[in-house]
């Protein structure tokens, strides 16, 4: 489980203009909620949360909070054209507290042929310790056969994970693949059109 020290300060300044100000100085304003206590407002250095976010599930350790500084990203807001962070919501956490999570499904392994891999469940919902979360979970196709429809209770999770989404919900299938039965008949079609008219 990776873990990465941000340093933070307390947000005094509010609304739109604030954030805009924030962001323009390379900060990206944050909320850290949890624990019964009272939400506080943050900004935090816009580069070092941007790298620690392409780790799935990062816990981030807030560097000049005086306690309750352990905390797990919960929603995070990006520009919808240009991507760069707008907002992010952090959840306190703590060392042997369990928190919920979706960690990402990697498939590995070729399916037997002709069959046709399609992954439904790209994510599954997980219960872990919150520093002990996985960052993801491989499955093994190798050899599955047409018809096959794995279910997220068949996925093999690390030990203290367990698995909150439905395990009768499916995981992938493998198909058949599709036939094009149009295309004779339209060859047909053509052909007959190109053959010279009776005399």
């Amino acid at each position: 489980m990776s873990e990465v020290r941000i340093a933070a300060e307390p947000r005094t300044e509010f609304g739109k203009g604030a954030a805009r100000r924030a962001r323009r100085a390379g900060k990206v304003p944050a909320v850290l909620y949890g624990h019964g206590t009272e939400p506080r407002h943050l900004n935090l250095p816009g580069h070092e949360l941007m790298l620690a976010l392409k780790t799935p599930n990062v816990l981030i350790r807030l560097d000049g909070l005086d306690k309750d500084n352990l905390a797990l990203p919960k929603s995070v807001q990006r520009d919808a054209i240009k991507g760069f962070l707008e907002h992010i919501d952090l959840l306190v956490v703590s060392k042997g507290e369990k928190v919920q999570v979706d960690i990402h499904v990697e498939l590995t392994g070729e399916v037997k042929a002709p069959g046709v891999l399609n992954q439904e469940l790209v994510e599954v919902t997980v219960e872990a310790e919150a520093t002990h979360i996985p960052e993801g979970v491989a499955f093994d196709v190798e050899g599955l056969e047409i018809g096959a429809t794995p279910t997220a209770g068949d996925l093999k999770l690390p030990a203290g994970t367990t698995l909150v989404t439905d395990p009768e919900a499916i995981l992938l299938t493998v198909s058949a693949p599709r036939v094009e039965e149009e295309a004779p008949a339209a060859e047909a079609a053509e052909e007959g059109a190109e053959a010279p008219a009776a005399e």
